[in-house]
């Protein structure tokens, strides 16, 4: 996969985040309880905003794309491990999980590619 691949690979798993953090964070809130929690609700919200804004300096062509990226991927691992240690079998939870690694991963590659580019 050549560099302009990985980019648009990294600018849809940010996307696709995104919409899942805000959703999550909306299924987490009408479910009320440990899953309402402030740091849980504020992960979700952060992990929103941080894929959003790597999306942005992405489709802009930002070579601090690096930077954001870099956050991105740390965010994105700190919201999967808090959405991990929720019931398995719920649904959102762990599609949120699974974008969460997705975008994760993404995003440490992205970051590396052009950090040794």
């Amino acid at each position: 996969m050549n560099h302009e691949q990985h980019l648009q690979e990294c600018l849809q798993r940010c996307q696709e985040c995104h919409v899942i953090c805000i959703e999550t964070a909306q299924h987490c809130l009408q479910r009320g309880g440990k899953h309402a929690g402030a740091d849980h609700i504020r992960l979700l919200l952060d992990c929103a905003d941080i894929c959003q804004t790597s999306a942005d300096f992405l489709m802009r062509g930002s070579p601090r794309h690096v930077s954001t990226c870099k956050v991105c991927a740390e965010i994105c691992s700190a919201c999967a491990d808090s959405c991990e240690r929720f019931d398995s079998q719920d649904v959102m939870m762990k599609k949120c999980v699974e974008m969460c690694r997705s975008c994760a991963e993404s995003c440490h590659q992205m970051a590396q590619m052009k950090a040794a580019a």
